[in-house]
């Protein structure tokens, strides 16, 4: 398992209010932020009993899902639907994007 899995699951504990705030202006953008925040640890852990180019794949994923994450985030605040996203959630997110950038180039 790679070390940045607990990172995932404490950026995914934290992001609940989030969430929460958001679905009260957009609830298809609260699911898809959902969505694609958890897809980061699911494929992250299916990464990592797996071999070869179905472990990259995965890693790839979760990766793309961890994009997907940043943009949900971008637009809720670009609509107004959070005043701002905690400095911390945000470090921890790219932390969690460098870590699987680097497992997939």
């Amino acid at each position: 398992m790679l070390r940045i899995y607990t990172t995932i699951i404490d950026f995914l504990r934290k992001l609940p209010p989030i969430i929460s705030q958001i679905e009260l202006h957009d609830r298809d953008l609260a699911r898809q932020l959902k969505r694609a925040a958890t897809s980061i640890a699911l494929n992250t852990s299916e990464g990592s009993g797996c071999n070869g180019g179905t472990r990259r794949e995965r890693y790839r994923n979760a990766l793309g899902s961890a994009r997907e994450t940043g943009a949900c985030l971008d637009v809720a605040l670009a609509l107004g639907y959070v005043d701002q996203v905690d400095a911390k959630l945000l470090d921890a997110l790219d932390r969690i994007r460098a870590t699987l950038f680097r497992v997939v180039r």
